[in-house]
């Protein structure tokens, strides 16, 4: 099963709880409670993000973490990448050289490209569609889906 890990889930939750309310620091404490979350978590979740530049922290009074650029500019896929690393489906798909198999293997040129779509389907969301209150519209990822899988097949995609 592919999953992405607590951590991951928990990241996502605490930033859109932040972009929520932009303009206003967030405390570990503030979160904890308001998305029940160990705060021990929350903490430890909050310094990764503070670490890669998501996030900024301020000591103080009006103190918290908030949100380092607009939730416009921040997509899943660099939440995903701080929280678990970078996505690769199998051992062949991050090109590392590491699979014994690799570059002989019949199956690798489409692991690669299941990558690139689940890479492509994290890139078109942003937080800001995430923390919207409404479902998020996936149309701009579906069509972005259908050119890559078009791309490998030859097929081109339909004018609207």
């Amino acid at each position: 099963m592919i999953r992405l890990t607590r951590q991951t889930d928990y990241g996502v939750l605490l930033l859109t709880v932040i972009a929520s309310h932009p303009g206003r620091g967030h405390t570990a404490r503030e979160l904890a409670e308001s998305t029940r979350i160990s705060q021990a978590m929350v903490s430890k979740v909050l310094k990764l993000l503070a670490q890669a530049g998501l996030l900024q922290s301020q000591l103080g009074v009006k103190g918290g973490y908030s949100l380092a650029r607009p939730a416009e500019d921040v997509t899943v896929r660099e939440i995903v990448d701080v929280l678990e690393g970078p996505i690769a489906i199998t051992v062949c798909s991050d090109g590392n050289g590491s699979c014994e198999q690799e570059g002989r293997c019949p199956v690798e040129a489409n692991w690669r490209t299941i990558n690139q779509a689940i890479h492509g389907a994290l890139e078109a969301i942003t937080l800001a569609d995430m923390a919207a209150p409404c479902p998020v519209t996936l149309s701009g990822s579906v069509a972005k889906l259908g050119a890559l899988q078009g791309s490998r097949t030859g097929a081109t995609e339909p004018s609207a």
